[in-house]
């Protein structure tokens, strides 16, 4: 009716002809409008109010006292079960409605609405002077919340009269005392609301005993202490006078922390229900509890008598439990007790698995990165030892032909240091500090020329069966490398099933979605290019299934392995930017899967063999000038005269220091540096980066014991530059010095 009246009104001031046309049809367009909204907000307004008034329809009737209200407490609505529970008294906010019921509701009602801001529901149960109640909250909708209160007298009177109560405190932060049960109270003998109101002693430990103040005076209780949720502790009084006492017992068994009852001897007494749920079948009346559990330096016995005699000087351990179908570690407390038969001890026991998992993972990865920064440095040092040794190999056997008695020898001498590079090699790849030559590959064609050589390697007992989907994306990988990786898997799948078998090697698409998160590890939500091998074998248990990366570690006997098979691969796999992981089932066999990133299509580049397509004859005499920096002397004495031999001219420094000086001379011409990377003082792409200021043109072949990635940003920025990894044989050198000058 508005909207028409101010329709009327403008159609009326405005001007005649066609300036009050376009304003009357301006007007009609606004109040169409706005009647759209009002209608939108009107049928909103209703669902609320139908929903609201469905639900208050539903609750009117319910037994338990019920209320509706907003997000700031205003009640819009209550049952007839509410007013009668609240004698009528119904004020306009929930807290000041529920006064009459506790004697400060603010707390708990602020506890409540930020659980159920989380969880869409949330509950509290809470000790009052006229009994237990429940007080409970649901979300509605965005601004409506139903509050329910439940009385629980009835039931606090059949749980005590099955079992007798222990006292407990609830506890939220900054140790405020929420709640009390009756059995705390008839302890205490008055309602406290701070721990230190309660304890004697602030350095209060679980387990220990402890004493506490109460209108009778000091009593001596043994604390329990067990996570609530929600930021709140839930602390047990338990009774040490006679612990063995039926009732109090009884008591005990209703506790959800798991306790037991141990003699001098380390015989199991008495144990609860929680328990038996965490030692398993194994926990019995008369069981040692060194037959249950492990872990200690000395005899679990020895320590029950320090205990007892109080020489110990600390009355917790963590201990591994002796169970055949999980790995579980627990922290066992002891308290020793005097009984009617004598002395006891009652252990209270927390399970420790996830700490002592996390704690046993951050060692494992100190340890691996320590032995990664290990092999990085002894894999250097090697490197240069193996350069010397076979370069100067290859030096003898130039002046020795197949008819000489010593070329035999000088073979063997050569083929065992090219052993040792390859040993180094795999160092180099469990640190991830190994060089790769990456370039886009298909897997198909990588499976269908390694499979003539892994059928080979498995032998006539073990059939190899490969496949793979018909269409795969590409990925990006050192090709050698990566068939380095499939060998080790199969070599290890034969060696696992000494009676024969199957070894299944596929390779399938796979795409996720959203990120897996498994043993640790993140795998991105993307495309990948999956690998599986997997066998028929004895299979890994599980206790050693979390080893076998490890460096170094094998189940295999002394002349059969290193221990670095796995460790490599899996070097490789993450150096590729990949993931692998191992299932295995003992008596059943083990699956090692790869995840490795597959290339988009418009990445994908056409990349030649730079090995295949080059030419690998260098001239038997060339010219040119080289500066050869090297500080190590059997190293430098072995290239320098390798390079005389094909006919260049070798200057020699022994640091960078002695490179600069020996350029300080204008009228010297050099054609290429060939410089170690790693030096006393200087190092090789700094002193480089000098030098190129006067002499830009200059070629540079870099050469290191380590992999190019630890300085492979520097390289970049060096105009002319290539690397030659360590070690280099005598063709090697030649041959990229050769490619830097041509």
């Amino acid at each position: 009716m508005l909207a028409t009246v101010a329709m009327v009104a403008i159609a009326f001031l405005a001007p005649a002809g066609l300036p009050r046309i376009g304003i009357i049809t301006s007007a009609s367009v606004l109040v169409a409008l706005l009647g759209v909204f009002v209608i939108l907000w009107w049928r909103i307004d209703l669902s609320d109010r139908v929903e609201e008034t469905s639900l208050a329809n539903f609750i009117s009737e319910d037994v338990l006292p019920s209320f509706i209200t907003d997000e700031d407490g205003v009640v819009l609505f209550t049952n007839r079960a509410a007013r009668v529970r609240c004698d009528g008294r119904v004020s306009d906010t929930l807290g000041g409605t529920l006064k009459q019921i506790f004697a400060n509701p603010s707390p708990i009602l602020n506890r409540l609405q930020g659980a159920v801001s989380d969880a869409g529901a949330a509950r509290e149960e809470i000790v009052t002077r006229k009994g237990h109640v429940r007080l409970s909250v649901h979300r509605m909708s965005d601004n409506r919340l139903v509050w329910r209160l439940e009385d629980l007298q009835e039931k606090a009177v059949a749980t005590r009269s099955a079992a007798p109560q222990l006292p407990m405190l609830m506890l939220g932060r900054n140790d405020a005392i929420l709640s009390m049960n009756e059995a705390a109270r008839a302890l205490i003998g008055r309602r406290v609301k701070s721990l230190d109101r309660v304890l004697l002693d602030p350095n209060m430990r679980q387990g220990v005993p402890t004493d506490i103040s109460t209108d009778t005076g000091r009593v001596t209780v043994t604390p329990c202490e067990i996570d609530a949720g929600a930021g709140r502790r839930a602390l047990y009084f338990l009774p040490i006078d006679n612990p063995q006492h039926t009732e109090g017992w009884q008591a005990i068994e209703e506790l959800p922390v798991p306790l037991l009852r141990v003699s001098p001897s380390g015989d199991v007494l008495t144990y609860n229900s929680s328990a038996k749920f965490l030692l398993g079948d194994e926990l019995r009346s008369g069981v040692l509890l060194s037959d249950l559990m492990e872990g200690l330096g000395r005899s679990i016995r020895d320590w029950l008598r320090d205990t007892l005699d109080r020489r110990a000087g600390q009355n917790s351990e963590f201990l591994r439990l002796r169970r055949a179908d999980k790995e579980v570690f627990v922290q066992v407390t002891l308290t020793p007790v005097d009984t009617a038969d004598g002395p006891a001890l009652i252990a209270v026991l927390n399970d420790a698995t996830e700490l002592k998992t996390l704690e046993a993972q951050f060692v494992q990865s100190q340890k691996m990165q320590a032995i990664g920064q290990l092999a990085g440095g002894v894999a250097h040092d090697f490197n240069n030892l193996l350069t010397a040794i076979s370069g100067h190999c290859d030096l003898l056997l130039l002046r020795h032909d197949q008819g000489d008695p010593d070329y035999a020898d000088l073979v063997q001498i050569n083929q065992n240091a090219n052993r040792a590079a390859a040993l180094v090699s795999q160092l180099l790849a469990f640190s991830r500090k190994q060089t790769l030559r990456p370039k886009t590959i298909d897997m198909r064609d990588t499976l269908a020329d390694l499979t003539h050589l892994l059928n080979r390697l498995v032998g006539e007992r073990v059939s190899l069966h490969t496949s793979y989907d018909p269409v795969l994306p590409p990925i990006r990988a050192d090709k050698r490398q990566l068939e380095q990786v499939l060998m080790n898997l199969v070599v290890n799948a034969r060696d696992a099933m000494p009676e024969g078998g199957q070894i299944r090697v596929t390779c399938e698409y796979a795409e996720l979605s959203e990120p897996m998160v498994r043993d640790n590890a993140t795998v991105a939500a993307g495309t990948y290019v999956c690998v599986t091998v997997s066998d028929e074998g004895i299979g890994i248990p599980p206790d050693k299934l979390q080893k076998v990366f490890e460096p170094f570690y094998t189940t295999k006997r002394t002349d059969e392995g290193t221990g670095l098979g796995l460790s490599t691969a899996y070097g490789i796999v993450k150096q590729t930017g990949g993931f692998i992981f191992v299932d295995s089932i003992v008596g059943k066999g083990t699956t090692f899967t790869i995840y490795l990133p597959a290339q988009d299509a418009q990445e994908e580049t056409v990349e030649a063999d730079v090995v295949a397509v080059e030419q690998k004859v260098t001239p038997a005499h060339a010219e040119g000038v080289i500066l050869l920096v090297e500080d190590e002397a059997p190293v430098r004495a072995f290239a320098s005269r390798a390079l005389r031999m094909r006919g260049y001219t070798v200057l020699e420094a022994d640091s960078a220091e002695a490179a600069l000086e020996t350029l300080s001379d204008p009228s010297l011409s050099i054609d290429v540096f060939v410089t170690d990377v790693v030096m006393p003082g200087m190092d090789g792409p700094s002193w480089v980066q000098q030098a190129l200021k006067e002499r830009p043109d200059t070629r540079v072949v870099f050469v290191s014991g380590y992999a190019e990635d630890s300085f492979g940003e520097t390289q970049s920025r060096i105009p002319n530059s290539v690397f030659l990894p360590k070690p280099f044989s005598l063709t090697d050198l030649a041959e990229t010095v050769h490619r830097q000058l041509h």
